[in-house]
């Protein structure tokens, strides 16, 4: 006999063709966490554990008739956006979510690869800090998408609470600061929202992790499709990206590790 359906969970986002991120990292995460994935896909890269060598963006009709096929059929519990890749495409995912009232939306804003390839246009910074992050039930910007959200530097732990606030000034609800680029000895990833701030530490692993951001805003996203709320999802989610960086291996030639799901 059939059974009964799980939760359901929506990511908007590129394919990363290594498997370790995008798309690929967030339906895995979602199986993982007893979720239903669908995907979206906004952006075709070509890539692999060395890098990033070719970036094509789904024009956005293609882009909103999958959105249209998906909201049509399933009840979905929460929604995840990570690369979007143009400001057009950020502007009509905003225009989708503002009609379509998501139960939870998480916003990764996905700018930069690990190996440092561009994957955000410069104007679709500014669509994303004017339509689609105030939108946003849970924002997760690393310390580098934090300044260029911001345009100013993170240096310190001093400049991280200022930063947080001024990210809940967009409009996020909550506001997950991950700490993996900071200078400090522990990972730190502080969650800021109407209750204040909330931190989450662990020890830093001596490797180069892929595909850690997307796991971490997918796996948010299937704990509050679960039932979840806001700050318990971030602590479920935050510890299983520690678990699958202890489990993560090295697939290809290059030096990124892939996380064990």
């Amino acid at each position: 006999m059939p059974h009964a359906s799980p939760p359901i969970a929506l990511t908007i986002a590129g394919s990363d063709s290594g498997g370790g991120a995008g798309i690929q990292a967030d339906l895995k995460t979602f199986h993982a966490r007893g979720v239903h994935g669908l995907s979206v896909i906004a952006a075709i890269t070509s890539q692999n554990t060395r890098g990033v060598t070719a970036v094509h963006t789904v024009p956005t009709k293609h882009i909103h008739s999958q959105l249209e096929a998906i909201f049509d059929d399933f009840p979905i519990g929460a929604v995840k956006t990570g690369m979007l890749g143009s400001a057009a495409v950020t502007r009509l995912v905003a225009k989708e979510m503002r009609a379509r009232k998501p139960a939870w939306l998480v916003v990764d804003p996905v700018m930069i690869s690990t190996s440092g390839a561009r994957l955000l246009d410069e104007d679709a910074v500014q669509a994303m800090v004017e339509q689609l992050i105030p939108l946003a039930d849970v924002l997760t910007p690393n310390l580098p998408e934090a300044e260029a959200l911001l345009g100013r530097k993170l240096r310190k732990a001093k400049d991280f609470d200022s930063a947080g606030e001024a990210l809940l000034a967009l409009g996020a609800r909550a506001v997950l600061l991950k700490g993996g680029h900071s200078d400090e000895r522990e990972v730190v990833d502080r969650l800021y929202d109407e209750r204040g701030v909330m931190e989450l530490r662990h020890r830093r692993l001596p490797i180069e992790g892929h595909g850690t951001g997307c796991t971490l805003a997918s796996a948010i996203a299937a704990e509050l499709a679960k039932g979840q709320a806001p700050r318990s999802a971030v602590r479920r989610a935050v510890a299983y990206v520690q678990r699958a960086l202890e489990r993560s291996y090295r697939p290809g030639g290059g030096q990124a590790h892939v996380l064990g799901h």
